[in-house]
């Protein structure tokens, strides 16, 4: 008998119990055994718990007398576990009160943080250790448990009792039950971290939870004897003793006969503990990682939520990338319990990405956002009255809601235009996802290019297994919406400008520009982007975006070089900042961004304002073409128009070699398409510039300047500009020339000298297009310059309006041009 409670001990010592930090009493113990015993201690970070060294029994009823040992040693862990947890707990009741108080020690939303699923682990093993002590003990008291467990001398005819019962005794049903509801500790997993850390920060700077936190203490017997733990050792436990499930059932499949009842439901418990425990890291933490065939680690890098592109339509996906695969799931609920269904997975080796912008959805899509983003305020709205109302209580109103308001923000998330990233394998699957975040996108991006270069070819994956972890190893809970946020503080709400100045560092000129983004609530655009500039290596936009934000907390910046091959743009860096309302109050912060060898300077003003509810009607963008340019300048919040500037950009970009370029006319249709897009959509404007012929982008701009209501340079100058060029002084002619060219209007007047430099810059090439400085002025004249309706003398006028541009085109001090107005801003230090 003495041989069997030596090996009860020997089977807690694998369960890492010592008198040091459990509730074994080993004096006790050691009176029973009437021997020494040679304690092993473990440390509560100890994550290798060692198997008992049973040797394996030929007889089958020593077989079987094993099993029991095993299975009292279970229970008897369990108790020590149960009071562990029971610690753990103790002073969540007085920490959530004083979370209430005006000096809190910690706050409701951190409470909730260090005990997440504590209370539900406790009542699952609770469960399973009430389940199987009636099994085991079906005529014993708890009190006589507890007495064992508490160390306390007992009878030998006690000692009898204990390992005199059925050894065909089936404890199978109750290890499956537990082991399938496992996922209980996924929770805690996941979260363990973020618990730990606010436990060490807070003993840090609280004095009150620092004595707290170092000396849990619990009772243990009935002379009171205490044991004392610290509260990160008590974090500890779960992880420790999830670790530990399946080394139980291993041995105790070890010790259960083919034949016995319990054997094929043990076998199917160890397999689904097992696969649960392969995302566990065998450290501190969860170690999101599956076992390939071949004993290697199959790692998990990232996971989020997408949006997957398919005939059928575009659906919300959940992205899995793993070292070697990248995996789409759909998230189901049976029961429940979540689960996912496999969709498909591409292999990392050799596969290739590309990224796109999407175009406008069609007017029934756009109709159906807007109408969408109006029923997100209301129900907003209605949500803040709701609570204000409530004093605390969550009603079912609330509730009701709440889920409507995440069910439009899915919606949006889904059906909004975004970002595309194409997704090409060796094996001729593709695939295509979107972001809405081109800033996340490149996240993405990265890390799918970073593990498919260390990636090699790997045995194709159990599917059912590999989308069966995904629940266990996920570390994305929730798709990126604002909604299901609770942290209301430190937000911004109103009007947010952003100036996008000027960047440097570039290594190679090239036309780039920089995308803007927002977080918030989705309800007005939270994307915009400057216009593309010209070739340099020092680019500069001076281009102000404002947004329209609701619960904003970050910015992000992306700066994107425009390719050369039309394949796809380079994502050159990108930032993100923290918007400190405080900082940027009423008042331009000007702030410089590094991202890597590339700067970009960037200014940022708040104005705090109650939002006005978004049109459920779409905006319709207000025409360029037959408007005043002055007119379309001050829409558009600039001092020369976004068409002058796109069209000019892409002609730099792609046409200054071409032959004829201005002289050749593209198609028309052509044109006329541009034409229409400049009217409706600049982002889809923007777009055909980089597909249609340049002739097409240069016969586009021909055609906005004439088709001016009122000429570039206004019709009431043309008399004093003819008179100038009769000036014999060819200085005195210059300088009246450049007076009169200052004192046109602010945007006529910036407009001009953009396009003058332009056509200089083409006629630089003219070994190449064949299109010299006269060339120039001669298809430009007509339409920048007309006489007045009244002139009686015309003969002259086409002379004059060739002549007047091919002067400033060859003017020597010809100023530079402004693209916005200057402005008085503050400059600070990144």
């Amino acid at each position: 008998m003495m041989e069997l409670y030596t090996e009860v001990v020997e089977y807690l010592r694998s369960y890492g119990l010592s008198p040091e930090d459990e509730m074994v009493d080993s004096a006790l113990l050691q009176d029973v055994f009437s021997e020494e015993t040679d304690w092993v201690s473990h440390s509560p970070l100890q994550t290798e718990p060692h198997l008992p060294s049973f040797p394996t029994p030929s007889n089958p009823d020593d077989l079987l007398q094993k099993r029991l040992v095993v299975l009292k040693g279970v229970l008897l862990s369990e108790e020590i576990y149960l009071m562990e947890l029971e610690t753990l707990l103790t002073p969540m009741k007085a920490l959530k009160a004083t979370a209430g108080t005006s000096q809190p020690v910690l706050s409701t939303e951190q409470v909730r943080t260090v005990f997440y699923q504590v209370p539900e682990l406790r009542d699952l093993h609770k469960d399973f250790y009430t389940s199987l002590r009636s099994r085991l003990h079906p005529d014993r008291g708890l009190n006589q448990d507890l007495a064992l467990q508490q160390g306390l001398r007992m009878e030998e005819d006690s000692v009898m009792q204990l390992f005199q019962m059925d050894p065909q005794l089936s404890v199978g049903d109750l290890f499956l039950k537990f082991v399938n509801q496992l996922a209980v500790y996924r929770g805690f997993i996941d979260n363990y971290e973020n618990a730990v850390k606010i436990v060490q920060k807070r003993m840090q700077s609280d004095a009150r939870f620092r004595t707290l936190a170092e000396s849990m203490m619990s009772s243990k017997g009935s002379d009171n004897i205490k044991t004392k733990y610290t509260f990160e050792a008590l974090l500890y436990k779960p992880l420790d003793r999830v670790m530990k499930t399946t080394l139980v059932l291993h041995d105790l499949l070890k010790h259960t006969p083919p034949n016995h009842p319990d054997s094929v439901s043990l076998q199917e418990a160890l397999r689904l503990s097992s696969s649960f425990l392969s995302g566990v890291n065998e450290r501190s933490h969860c170690k999101r990682a599956v076992m390939l065939s071949r004993g290697e680690r199959r790692q998990l890098m990232r996971d989020g939520f997408v949006v997957d592109v398919c005939e059928s339509g575009h659906s919300l996906r959940h992205l899995f990338l793993y070292t070697d695969l990248l995996l789409c799931v759909k998230l189901t609920n049976a029961g429940r319990q979540a689960q996912y269904r496999f969709c498909w997975y591409l292999p990392l080796v050799g596969l290739k990405l590309q990224w796109a912008a999407e175009l406008q959805p069609s007017s029934e899509c756009q109709m159906k956002i807007s109408k969408t983003r109006a029923k997100m305020y209301q129900l907003k709205q209605a949500l803040q009255q709701h609570m204000k109302g409530s004093k605390g209580s969550v009603s079912r109103a609330v509730d009701r809601l709440r889920r409507k308001l995440e069910e439009c923000e899915l919606w949006l998330l889904t059906h909004t235009p975004s970002f595309t990233l194409d997704l090409h394998s060796t094996s001729g699957k593709s695939h295509t996802i979107r972001l809405y975040s081109l800033y996340e996108l490149e996240d993405w991006k990265e890390a799918i290019e970073k593990q498919s270069g260390k990636s090699n070819e790997t045995v194709p994956p159990d599917l059912l297994s590999v989308t069966g972890s995904c629940i266990k190893l996920r570390m994305t809970q929730q798709p990126p919406i604002h909604c299901v946020q609770t942290n209301e503080c430190a937000r911004v709400c109103g009007r947010l400008y952003v100036m996008v100045h000027s960047a440097c560092g570039l290594q190679h000129q090239s036309s780039t520009y920089v995308c803007v983004e927002v977080d918030g609530f989705e309800f007005y655009d939270r994307q915009k982007q400057t216009c593309l500039s010209t070739s340099c290596l020092t680019p500069q936009w001076d281009e102000e975006l404002l947004f329209q934000v609701d619960g904003a907390q970050q910015l992000f910046l992306v700066f994107v070089s425009q390719s050369e091959t039309d394949i796809q743009d380079d994502i050159l860096g990108r930032a993100v900042l923290k918007l400190d309302s405080d900082n940027m109050l009423r008042k331009w912060k000007k702030i410089t961004c590094s991202m890597g060898q590339v700067e970009v300077t960037i200014s940022i003003k708040y104005l705090p304002h109650p939002l006005e509810a978004p049109s459920s009607i779409p905006l319709v963008q207000e025409p360029v073409f037959r408007v005043q340019i002055g007119q379309v300048a001050k829409q558009e919040g600039v001092l020369v128009p976004h068409i002058v500037r796109s069209c000019v950009e892409e002609v730099e970009r792609r046409g200054l070699s071409e032959e004829g370029i201005y002289r050749i006319s593209g198609a028309s249709t052509d044109i006329q398409a541009l034409k229409h897009a400049f009217n409706t959509n600049f982002r889809e404007a923007v777009s055909k510039l980089r597909s249609v012929d340049v002739n097409a982008v240069s016969g586009t701009l021909k055609l906005y300047f004439r088709e001016l209501p009122l000429p570039l340079i206004p019709s009431e100058q043309f008399q004093d500009l003819s008179d100038a060029l009769d000036i014999a002084d060819p200085y005195v002619r210059e300088n009246n020339m450049l007076t009169l060219l200052q004192a046109l209007p602010d945007v006529n007047r910036n407009s001009l000298l953009f396009l003058l430099h332009h056509l200089r810059r083409v006629g630089e090439r003219q070994e190449q297009n064949k299109m010299s400085l006269s060339n120039l002025a001669t298809v430009f004249g007509p339409s920048l310059l007309r006489p007045p309706v009244d002139r009686v003398d015309i003969s002259q006028e086409v002379e004059v309006q060739v002549h007047v541009i091919y002067h400033y085109l060859q003017c020597q001090n010809l100023p530079e041009a402004l693209l916005i107005n200057p402005l008085d801003i503050e400059e600070t230090e990144t």
